[in-house]
């Protein structure tokens, strides 16, 4: 329920909107971006991705690549409001970007290709979005490409990401005649004329009005069906005024019942003046969304309200480490802090000063002497608060839920070619891994090689491109390996352990009894839906008491990080204490951990378990004349064709593939389709690795 504070239209956080950029890659988000900035004023000249000339595009590999590698933060004006944007990759080894940015926006604009609609990593960041709870709205972009066709992109929303989706434009012109769009809320079309700075605004077309208006009574029904004050107008006029459909989409957005999808090509500056309108009409400021939860040093649970005058509460989501220093960039959720404050890192208990204040403007920054509930900056000062810590004041501690880091796929090792660099290599992968914790560095300790794993090939690719261009140093890479798991096909029943050791002194004795069985659900499918490791005792008697009971279960998770088959982590079985027995004096929780570790070793070796790999979905798009080499190609990578879709002289191919089969396709893709074939990936899960390639998998 919104507070008589949240209803407050003068209260200035009205006037606030953190919003991020979501969609497939190549979809467009950098682009609109930029046609945001520069309407707004906030650059004076057009930046073009293909150009290199972006602003949130800065870094050099990502001017070089033409692609979003890393979140970045932009800020600008519109009709008195504020809006703090952030460009998120579209690209699935950066999903982890996206996550660290969605956990502290407040909206965002799903952008969609106009030709291809919802593609894979569109599905795969609008699910992000769901689990945070993040209102939308929707852009299809690209109507002025061949092919481009609003219905057809809608109706893909409506499928594949079931949403009801609210069209409040209609275009005007199709494909490379698009110079417009018929605003249906208001009836009224906004025209850009070849290389004018805005619209024109005028009445709806003649050829059109019979369209828009059918189109304007199917918008004002589905917003009746689903808003109970329209539904009530509706029944009385049988239409809705262009105040109540405004009011009604707002509600809807923010409650999340309906999507609000307009149009336009950015690339063209066609379509973001109403874009912006939009987002500051439908989308939430930091007072229409829920107060920020943490807990305290006791463990209960509270709220900080989005009030500048509340106990100052923070989330650091990003670190950078630049030339100048390193930046801290922060969600402020309440209360404010002054250049120079002091606040405490409420997860480590220790205080940090913050010397410095910046409003971030990608790359470029202006200082400013404070921070107030709702804004986003970087601060400078930080010396330890990592990625996911909660910043507060010093008097009032509150520990806010961090981001979550999914866990790596992809490992490669990487050696310094000389000797002498070797340290400074450590220092170099200790600060990529605080600047991005879905990067992990671990050294093998049969090789003794450094080990780097991360998202996918693309991410680690980067990670070690990064440490090239930025410290200077010359490093050799080994080809990657996947992260496999084990799971256990048939477990076993009342596995009698007893851990006894007597060495002087007070020994350690324990006795457990376990049952292992797969797991419930199928743990394969990805999704986070079916947690790794199951945990129940059904000890009656107090025979082991409840202390030990922990013991034992914590014993069994450390058991979990080397399988049987060739030391992988072992996900999706459940363990069950059902018996046991102490000794007067030599039971402990120590002797009960070692003894729940050594049993659930022994049940593992005793039960029949199978080797997983990761799998991706893949989709290919390929000309006609290229489709037979694609699909053989696939075929010899181990990928099931699960679909297939015909478009504008090109095939669009679904497969499943192992990741371990997808290293160096991008090349191969090239010289099967004489470098016209794209794809894309998205993780789905994990699947068991057949016989026939069983061997060729190595310990890690």
């Amino acid at each position: 329920m919104r507070t008589e504070l949240h209803r407050s239209v003068s209260h200035p956080l009205t006037r606030l909107r953190n919003l991020g950029i979501l969609a497939h890659v190549d979809a467009g988000k950098t682009t609109t971006t930029e046609r945001i900035l520069y309407r707004t004023g906030a650059t004076y000249k057009r930046g073009e991705v293909h150009d290199g000339t972006t602003v949130t595009d800065f870094d050099a590999q990502e001017r070089s690549r033409g692609i979003t590698i890393f979140a970045a933060a932009v800020s600008c004006e519109w009709a008195g409001h504020r809006i703090n944007l952030i460009d998120t990759p579209g690209h699935v080894d950066f999903a982890d970007e996206v996550e660290r940015a969605l956990r502290v926006l407040d909206g965002a604009i799903a952008v969609f290709d106009g030709v291809a609609g919802v593609e894979p990593q569109s599905e795969s960041v609008w699910r992000q979005a769901d689990r945070h709870g993040v209102p939308r709205i929707a852009f299809v972009n690209k109507l002025d490409r061949a092919g481009a066709d609003l219905d057809t992109a809608v109706r893909s929303i409506r499928d594949k990401l079931r949403v009801t989706p609210l069209v409040v434009q209609l275009p005007i012109g199709q494909e490379e005649g698009f110079t417009g769009v018929v605003d249906l809320v208001a009836m009224r079309s906004l025209v850009w004329a070849d290389g004018a700075e805005t619209f024109v605004e005028g009445p709806v077309p003649d050829e059109l009005r019979e369209e828009a208006e059918r189109r304007r009574r199917l918008l004002a029904e589905a917003v009746a069906e689903r808003h109970p004050a329209a539904l009530e107008e509706y029944c009385e006029r049988s239409t809705l005024t262009a105040e109540t459909l405004r009011h009604a989409l707002r509600d809807l957005t923010r409650d999340g019942d309906g999507l609000v999808v307009l149009c336009g090509s950015a690339y063209k500056n066609r379509g973001i003046e109403p874009l912006l309108d939009a987002a500051v009409a439908y989308l939430p400021s930091p007072l229409d969304v829920p107060a920020v939860r943490g807990s305290t040093s006791g463990g209960e649970q509270r709220e900080r309200a989005a009030d500048p005058a509340a106990p100052f509460t923070a989330l650091v989501f990003k670190v950078n480490s630049t030339g100048t220093g390193r930046l801290s960039y922060l969600r402020v959720y309440a209360g404010t802090v002054q250049k120079g404050g002091v606040v405490l890192d409420a997860g480590a208990g220790r205080t940090e000063r913050i010397s410095r204040i910046l409003r971030v403007q990608a790359d470029r920054h202006t200082e400013v002497d404070r921070a107030a509930a709702g804004d986003i900056v970087a601060v400078v000062g930080l010396k330890a608060a990592r990625v996911g810590a909660t910043l507060c004041a010093t008097d009032a501690p509150l520990l806010l839920e961090p981001p979550t880091a999914a866990d790596p796929v992809v490992s490669v090792a990487v050696e310094a070619r000389r000797s002498t660099d070797t340290g400074r290599m450590a220092t170099a992968f200790a600060r990529l891994v605080e600047e991005d914790p879905s990067l992990a560095v671990r050294t093998d300790p049969e090789t003794g090689q450094t080990v780097l794993s991360g998202m996918g090939e693309l991410h680690l690719e980067v990670a070690v491109e990064k440490i090239r261009q930025d410290v200077g140093l010359e490093v050799t890479v080994g080809r990657p390996q996947v992260a496999y798991r084990e799971t256990v096909v048939r477990g076993v029943t009342g596995l009698v352990y007893r851990h006894v050791k007597q060495d002087g002194g007070a020994g350690q004795w324990a006795h457990v009894v376990l049952d292992l069985a797969p797991l419930d659900g199928d743990v394969t499918a990805g999704g986070g839906d079916v947690p790794d490791f199951a945990f129940a005792s059904t000890v009656v008697g107090g025979r082991v008491p409840k202390e030990y009971v922990r013991a034992v279960e914590a014993g069994c998770r450390d058991a979990l990080a080397d399988g049987p088959i060739g030391g992988h982590p072992v996900i999706g079985l459940r363990v069950t204490l059902t018996d046991g027995a102490t000794h007067v004096k030599d039971s402990s929780e120590m002797a009960f951990r070692t003894a729940g570790r050594l049993a659930l070793r022994a049940a593992l070796a005793a039960s029949e378990l199978v080797l997983l790999e990761p799998v991706v979905e893949v989709t290919v798009t390929v000309p006609d004349d290229a489709v037979g080499a694609v699909l053989g190609d696939l075929a010899a990578r181990r990928g099931r064709v699960v679909g297939s879709t015909t478009r504008a002289g090109t095939v669009v191919v679904t497969a499943t593939v192992p990741l371990a089969e997808l290293f160096g396709y991008a090349t191969r893709l090239r010289s099967r389709s004489q470098g016209r074939g794209t794809f894309s990936t998205r993780a789905t899960g994990y699947q068991p690795v057949p016989s026939a390639v069983h061997g060729a998998v190595s310990p890690r």
